[in-house]
């Protein structure tokens, strides 16, 4: 494609096409010519925004941005109604590369009820794709949840597994040595996980049950996520690693590159803070959220991650993992 944005006949075809515009939430009709977007909200609702930028050539890479601001939305009481997509292509990909990609992203977003509210989809001399994506959500007013009101002594949950994004980013972008290395059952076993990074309905089962606070995990991984945790709470946390819940496929996907599946993007799971751990787990797995007790908040700021005998002070968050499958 040329540099510049898409033509309008590109743009009818392989981007207006594929978009889920919702149940009439949209205040505009999407269109080459509109500039603005908006969704509809009920009387007394607040607007909610959060927005996502993601490079690489998965054809995922725009429903990863989708869920990160999903997740995040949801963790801050708000329920993500739609959502604003800009695609940035290299010169040479083809309409196809762009059509697939739109289309991916418009099926994450029907099955969330999420609106794709406009889409702008362009080419410059970059060497990867650039995804941004926006999502807005309504929440009732003076419900937004804060940070910074959690209290030391509080336990920490890990909501799902971590390094979930991480390994499915993994899984394309190495797709020929995992293949080589893998039997097809496990493989497919990787490719089922597509749909958990998606957690609106278990973030929203911990709000509904008391959490104190809830943190997405993505970008970093847990690692980043426990340092976002006690940066925004102003607490400290002393954590077990041994308790962090990760899929064997994610450690045995991880360790085939030598990549820290700790510091993998965990987009799909959440922190969760409550007073009373085991007892909030138990309630979660009784509505068939798989959730563990992984640490507890403290006084002061240190940052302590225990490894059985050992004690570690957890750095600041680092780049993220899966940027290393670009160097390889």
């Amino acid at each position: 494609m040329r540099a510049g944005r898409v033509s309008r006949t590109v743009y009818r075809r392989s981007v207006l096409k594929q978009l889920h515009t919702g149940d009439g939430q949209n205040l505009l009709s999407p269109s080459e010519e509109e500039m603005c977007y908006g969704t509809i909200c009920p009387e007394e609702c607040q607007v909610l925004s959060c927005q996502e930028m993601l490079w690489g050539n998965e054809p995922d890479l725009g429903v990863y941005a989708l869920a990160r601001g999903a997740n995040a939305l949801a963790t801050r009481g708000a329920l993500p109604a739609g959502a604003a997509v800009s695609m940035l292509l290299p010169e040479e990909a083809e309409e196809a590369f762009l059509k697939e990609r739109m289309k991916r992203l418009s099926e994450a977003a029907k099955g969330q009820n999420i609106a794709l509210l406009e889409a702008k989809a362009g080419s410059a001399p970059v060497g990867l794709p650039v995804v941004s994506v926006t999502v807005s959500g309504t929440v009732p007013a003076g419900k937004i949840r804060d940070m910074g009101k959690v209290p030391p002594g509080e336990d920490i949950l890990l909501l799902k597994w971590t390094g979930l994004e991480g390994m499915l980013r993994i899984r394309f972008q190495k797709a020929r040595e995992l293949e080589a290395y893998f039997p097809s059952a496990f493989l497919e076993l990787i490719d089922s996980r597509r749909e958990e990074i998606f957690s609106l309905t278990e973030i929203q089962t911990a709000v509904a049950l008391g959490a104190s606070a809830v943190h997405p995990v993505g970008e970093g991984g847990i690692f980043a996520a426990l340092w976002n945790l006690a940066e925004g709470e102003h607490t400290g946390f002393r954590v077990d690693l041994k308790k962090i819940a990760l899929r064997q496929e994610t450690i045995e996907v991880c360790e085939l590159f030598h990549l820290n599946p700790y510091q993998a993007a965990g987009t799909g799971c959440a922190l969760v803070v409550c007073p009373d751990g085991e007892k909030m787990a138990d309630a979660l797995k009784q509505k068939g959220v798989y959730a563990t007790v992984i640490g507890h908040t403290e006084k002061g700021k240190q940052k302590i991650l225990e490894n059985g005998q050992e004690i570690r002070y957890l750095d600041r968050p680092a780049p993220d993992e899966t940027t290393k499958l670009y160097q390889m």
